[in-house]
């Protein structure tokens, strides 16, 4: 009895191995070994995981990068700060028709725009004078580089300022508040470090 009961244990013991083996050993899914990838193909798809390096050949730089890129002093807070002081100049100069401080902030085709107002106010017999009513809030609109090294700043200014008129009726006081995009532009290989105002359109406020 005892031979017959070892006989049948170790029966069943060779049951159980071989069900744990064949559910263990029992490989689930799509392995590496499966479908093994040429080696070309291996080492086309580790390039593809590297971040692109860059390359200084064909490589296509906009906005504020295009502009560090040629300029590496250039500095937007400084240029906003600067901006803020050209809008205040500008705007007080062509209201009391300072032709002389207006010439060399302005390119050719705005000066005679502003001149030719300057001239019609003159010939109707009137002046003005300006007064900002706070500091004129300027912000970063748009950047580009045009070329190789000319360089385009769109800025948004909000201002707000007092006007005093005088004309043949009589005097005037307004207080106005404006939004316009004034786009400055300079040749970054220049010496002179001066923007030149090149365009202006009214803005929402």
């Amino acid at each position: 009895m005892q031979v017959l009961e070892l006989i049948i244990f170790a029966g069943l013991a060779a049951i159980v191995l071989y069900q744990l083996y064949s559910v263990l050993g029992r490989r689930v899914g799509r392995q590496p070994e499966d479908n093994p990838q040429p080696a070309a193909a291996r080492a086309g798809l580790r390039q593809a995981e590297r971040p692109p390096e860059p390359n200084d050949e064909g490589v296509s730089l906009s906005g504020l990068a295009a502009v560090k890129a040629r300029d590496p002093s250039f500095d937007v807070n400084h240029f906003l700060s600067g901006s803020k002081a050209a809008y205040q100049m500008i705007v007080k100069a062509f209201a009391e028709g300072d032709r002389q401080t207006l010439k060399p902030l302005l390119s050719s085709e705005v000066m005679a725009s502003f001149d030719a107002a300057i001239a019609q106010r003159e010939s109707e017999g009137r002046t003005e004078t300006v007064e900002f009513l706070h500091p004129p809030r300027a912000d970063l609109d748009k950047a580009e580089v045009a070329g190789s090294d000319l360089a385009r700043m769109a800025v948004r200014f909000l201002a707000e300022f007092r006007a005093r008129s005088k004309g043949p009726e009589g005097e005037a006081v307004d207080d106005r508040r404006t939004a316009e995009l004034w786009t400055f532009e300079r040749n970054l290989k220049s010496r002179d470090p001066n923007w030149l105002l090149i365009h202006v359109d009214a803005a929402e406020a």
